[in-house]
């Protein structure tokens, strides 16, 4: 009932609507306050009433809503403080945009407890005091948006732990102190605003500070260095007898280095002269030898090896030149990955394009080491993943799916999802790997477009329609992905010997909805291997199981509805992430929510 004209406020008696999972009202004319009956609303996961004149406090009854993961009450006219039961309480937000309000107060401690929270928005507000020092609790958080409101002090440094940020925004406020060093060297940011303070000292240079486009520092007088593009004054120097001092030093350290490398160098040339023989008959073989120590693993594309590059532990893709479509396939990588950043998919470091020792062209591509391996290793290999880990990893990668379909200006297509190209991190956090076969999509984008690069992606976990020439599509993802979650619950590949012409592994599932799921399922989801309480019942353990239950049968149908047939029947990808999140929510209750709280918090 959004952008309908809609006048009055919102009834006391939406607190019975039991059954509610979608609020949205934004762009309308209502008045009032939030009815403090909204937290009744168990079910309830998405809260939208922007754009509205709404007034009063938000209640804090909103965090009593076990499933809510997207609030957005931006443009009304709240105020009053943050209610701290809103961060303490069940509420796991993943998306808080409470911007141009009048909300007063400061931030919460509390908020160290949302550790689901992608996106924090509270611009034009007034919210007061110092920024506080716990956002270490919030590891998966993109987008920080506190600009336009009273904060003073210095940037916490518990910023320096948010590993996964792409855009921060603290401009106009009263903050303090110097530029922390760590914004340039955290992995993932694109964007850093912090115009319009107090800032002194001098400013970083490398990372996003090495881009004058992606940071503003207008309006805070005493800062000094940066980039030349910044047009700030140089730092104050040492004294002219200092530096004189130094530059003897180093004139000094240049030429005995030189020296020493001149003697070496000719040390080595003896050296080589006198057992070239030698070394000719053992190279060759010591190559091989450590080339397949350090092989991770190698398919028709080319070949993955561990290596070291600047002291860290890296993963180098060396493409199969000689396999047909091997330049493409680099190319292809290439342009997918140059401009995307996710915590949810695999980093790329550098790249490679040149001529090996026999003159032959070489490409290879430098990624992040992932020392967990594949998901297709733990799932069919080892057999050791939990259902909540399996959940994790599901939800991991609608995520990557969900940034790369929905969230950029040209969406990208991955054309090869499945286990394999799933990596895991120390933290047994998911990366969707292997952009080989990826196409980036101009919009506008339809299902039925054709491509000219033929049938993309793996036999098992193509879409249906990739057989009748309409490749390269969002919807060709989501079967893939449907197909992985499905496989995930009944650890059965979709190529498995059972699966014939008359019965896939999407069939073979939606067959079992609603009632036969654990007829279906990997027979270690079945096993109960947490320790009991030594005064837990056995109607507990019943609960317990039948949330278990409840929660397989949910990730088995939103697998069966993306993999549909037909395109336009699957199921998006948003609306698969909340489902998800649902489930996670069954499994995580009574019992479990404390343990899923440590495993996040970690």
């Amino acid at each position: 009932m959004s952008k309908t004209g809609l006048t009055g406020t919102i009834p006391q008696d939406i607190g019975k609507l039991q059954k509610l999972e979608g609020l949205y009202l934004y762009n309308n004319k209502l008045t009032g306050e939030i009815p403090f009956s909204i937290g009744n609303l168990s079910h309830l996961s998405r809260v939208n009433l922007r754009y509205n004149n709404l007034e009063g406090r938000i209640p804090p009854s909103l965090g009593n809503c076990k499933s809510l993961l997207y609030l957005y009450l931006s443009a009304n006219n709240f105020n009053g403080p943050l209610p701290k039961n809103l961060f303490g309480g069940y509420a796991k937000f993943i998306t808080l945009d409470l911007a141009y309000n009048q909300l007063k107060g400061p931030i919460p401690v509390e908020i160290n407890k949302q550790i689901n929270m992608i996106k924090f928005i509270v611009y034009k507000n007034k919210l007061i005091g110092k920024i506080p020092d716990v956002f270490s609790g919030l590891p998966g958080l993109e987008l920080l948006g506190m600009g336009d409101n009273m904060f003073h002090g210095s940037i916490p440094t518990t910023f320096a732990s948010l590993k996964s940020l792409l855009k921060v925004d603290l401009s106009k406020n009263n903050l303090s102190g110097i530029i922390p060093e760590y914004f340039s060297t955290l992995p993932m940011i694109l964007f850093v605003n912090l115009s319009h303070n107090d800032f002194e000292g001098s400013v970083p240079t490398k990372g996003v500070f090495a881009n004058a486009s992606a940071i503003f520092l207008d309006g805070n007088s005493k800062l000094c260095g940066g980039i030349l593009e910044l047009h700030l004054p140089r730092c104050a120097e040492k004294k002219g007898k200092k530096r004189r001092s130094h530059a003897l030093k180093m004139t000094f350290i240049i030429m005995c280095a030189f020296v020493g490398v001149l003697v070496m160098a000719t040390c080595i040339w003896f050296y080589l002269k006198s057992h070239s023989k030698k070394r000719k008959s053992t190279s060759s073989n010591t190559l091989r030898k450590e080339s397949f120590l350090n092989l991770l693993g190698s398919g028709t594309s080319g070949s993955v090896f561990k290596g070291i590059l600047d002291g860290k532990t890296v993963a180098i893709k060396v493409l199969n030149l000689q396999q047909r479509g091997g330049s493409k396939s680099f190319m292809a990588e290439c342009e997918a990955l140059r401009n995307i950043r996710h915590r949810n998919l695999v980093g790329i470091l550098t790249v490679c394009s040149s001529m090996d020792f026999q003159r032959n062209e070489f490409k290879a591509l430098v990624y992040e080491f992932m020392p967990n391996g594949s998901v297709e290793r733990w799932l069919h290999e080892d057999g050791n993943l939990s259902l909540l880990q399996r959940l994790d990893i599901a939800i991991d990668v609608a995520h990557a799916l969900n940034y790369l379909h929905s969230e950029r200006d040209s969406p990208i297509v991955h054309c090869d999802l499945k286990p394999s190209n799933i990596l895991l991190d120390d933290n047994m956090v998911s990366h969707v790997a292997d952009f080989g076969l990826a196409k980036v999509l101009d919009r506008p984008f339809h299902p039925n477009q054709s491509s000219s690069i033929g049938v993309r992606g793996t036999v098992g976990y193509v879409a249906p329609e990739y057989g009748l020439g309409n490749e390269a599509s969002l919807e060709a993802d989501l079967y893939s992905y449907g197909i992985l979650l499905l496989e995930l619950m009944t650890r059965k590949r979709p190529t498995n010997d059972m699966f014939k012409e008359d019965l896939s592994l999407h069939m073979y599932a939606k067959a079992a909805l609603p009632d036969k799921v654990l007829q279906i399922v990997d027979s270690k989801l079945l096993e109960d291997n947490e320790s009991e309480e030594a005064d837990e019942t056995r109607p507990m353990t019943q609960v317990k199981l039948k949330n278990r239950e409840e929660c397989m049968m949910f990730v088995v149908k939103v697998g069966v509805a993306c993999s549909s047939h037909f395109p336009y029947d699957r199921m998006k990808i948003r609306e698969a992430l909340n489902e998800l999140y649902h489930a996670r929510n069954i499994l995580c209750k009574p019992k479990y929510k404390r343990y899923f709280q440590l495993k996040e918090g970690k």
